[in-house]
């Protein structure tokens, strides 16, 4: 099994001029982008960094950070992903959780100077160096080293280094986080292996060939950016579109402008290419699939997906700890891709858990685990957190709470932290949020839990209003009432915001919202 780098190293010789990469205007072809990451191999090769050290990298997501990703590949270095969105606490944290000895980023990230950053990490961690990079690690751009320009590596006498030090398919390539919607993030550890076997299903799938045109929307680092982004486009030698930052309009045009064929978005961003002006305007016939999930895929909104586009949606169910333990494809009927999480995949050896971590596999009902070739290894050195993460024979847990019918057919009644337990009675903030997303002035839709001193605690719906409108939550009420929806799932307060907040994952951030919420029970308004 050959490494992510070798397989580059294989399309540079075999198609150098096919593209590997567009991101706005910039193009990087197969030649490129194995020249690239030898480039900046030789720079890392002269830190005088050791084996198995990790690399953090801080890049916006276009072709450079995928560069970054394989030249830390080949000097056997592993990459710590820090997503795009990251704030200082974030940035500290993984620094210092992971030990990282060499950070790479632009000179300044979302308003903060990282020189001063790295000084204090220098201070009291192990960050010995700072490499800043402009642009996107084109060839011959300056590259700083601890603040004085690099020197140009030797690349004819770089490749018998990296047969020595290149990273082997099972050994820890990339440290990444969760998506940190509340505290700080955990570390999860990922080989590259544990990827190839998710390709091999995504192929079977999505039916996916080397003459599909991906667009990834999902930032690298995470769990569902790796796959649709790093590692299947370049198994199959495919170009990827990338959208250093998000906005509906621009994934539009760049469906239109270069035929796309396979698109991976979270709930959150295809719902807001729905409801884009400008999806009407725009030829997508390229369109064939879509690749979902991340949050609760909403019927209605799916199903509108797939009629105005002629895509399916299909999604994986899993977690970036768990890889996947159930998935749609192509063949599935409209009713279980888009009402299910699809079939459970059999060699993960799905079990599911009651609360006091009993097998109720038999019940249909609980808490999946897992155990199989698409598990990571965990969170890295954190014997606490995987001490709840793994059971004691060995299960991954997802934390969700699903049911599992005769047929195999997987479905997410909810997060286990997601339900709002109202006079005893759990409800399902998924089907909440489903419900309110069909009134026609919501985008976008979270319902959390808020405190209250009768009922222990309420429905409270955050919703995104569609430019303006002003729904009230009278108005929202009788809606979900003429559509015959249980009065358990009515909202009891309605908070109207421009904008749902984001966690660095792209998913709604809900620990944000749920700290409003409780804010707001104590009367902050």
């Amino acid at each position: 099994m050959q490494a992510l780098s070798e397989v580059i190293d294989a399309h540079a010789a075999a198609r150098p001029t096919q593209l590997a990469y567009l991101e706005g205007n910039q193009t990087l072809s197969w030649q490129g982008y194995a020249r690239r990451s030898q480039r900046l191999a030789g720079v890392l090769a002269g830190l005088g960094l050791a084996r198995g050290e990790r690399l953090a990298v801080l890049l916006p997501d276009g072709p450079g950070v995928h560069i970054a990703y394989v030249a830390a590949e080949k000097m056997g270095l592993v990459a710590v992903g820090i997503g795009p969105r990251a704030g200082a606490a974030e940035l500290r944290h993984l620094l210092g959780t992971t030990r990282a000895a060499a950070l790479i980023s632009r000179a300044t990230h979302r308003d903060l100077d990282l020189a001063a950053t790295v000084a204090e990490l220098r201070a009291t961690g192990e960050l010995r160096h700072h490499l800043v990079v402009e642009a996107e690690l084109d060839e011959g751009a300056p590259l700083l080293v601890d603040g004085a320009a690099a020197a140009e590596p030797d690349l004819a006498s770089l490749d018998e280094t990296v047969k020595q030090r290149r990273l082997a398919p099972q050994e820890i390539f990339l440290l990444n986080s969760t998506s940190g919607t509340t505290g700080l993030p955990k570390c999860v550890v990922h080989d590259q292996s544990r990827w190839f076997a998710f390709h091999e299903l995504a192929v079977e799938a999505g039916e996916l060939t080397d003459n599909d045109v991906f667009l990834s929307a999902l930032p690298a680092p995470f769990g569902f950016g790796i796959w649709t982004g790093h590692v299947t486009p370049t198994l199959l030698g495919s170009p990827t579109v990338l959208l250093a930052s998000f906005s509906p309009e621009e994934m539009l045009r760049r469906i239109e402008e270069h035929r796309v064929s396979v698109l991976a978005a979270v709930s959150t961003q295809f719902i807001m290419l729905l409801n884009s002006p400008e999806l009407g305007q725009r030829d997508l016939s390229s369109l064939r699939v879509l690749f979902t999930g991340g949050e609760a895929v909403p019927y209605e909104r799916a199903a509108e997906f797939e009629d105005r586009t002629g895509a399916r949606v299909l999604q994986f169910y899993g977690s970036n700890e768990t890889g996947a333990l159930s998935r749609t494809t192509t063949r599935d009927s409209r009713e279980v891709r888009l009402r299910s999480a699809g079939r459970v995949i059999e060699e993960m050896q799905v079990r599911l858990f009651d609360e006091e971590g009993r097998d109720v596999t038999r019940s249909g009902r609980g808490q999946p685990g897992c155990r199989g070739r698409l598990t990571s290894r965990g969170y890295f050195e954190d014997p606490a957190a995987n001490a709840k993460l793994v059971t004691a024979d060995g299960w991954m847990l997802t934390g969700d709470l699903v049911t599992l019918d005769a047929e195999g057919v997987l479905r997410v009644v909810d997060r286990v932290a997601d339900f709002i337990i109202r006079g005893g009675k759990n409800v399902s903030a998924a089907e909440v949020e489903s419900a309110a997303s069909t009134h026609p002035d919501i985008a976008l839709a979270a319902a959390v839990a808020m405190p209250d001193p009768v009922f222990g605690e309420r429905v409270c719906l955050y919703a995104e209003r569609r430019p303006g409108a002003e729904p009230s939550l009278e108005e929202l009420v009788a809606h979900l009432e003429a559509r015959g929806v249980s009065v358990e799932l009515f909202p009891e307060r309605l908070v109207l915001m421009d904008e749902l907040p984001r966690s660095s994952g792209g998913k709604i951030a809900k620990g944000r919202l749920r700290e409003d919420a409780r804010r707001r029970a104590r009367g902050g308004s």
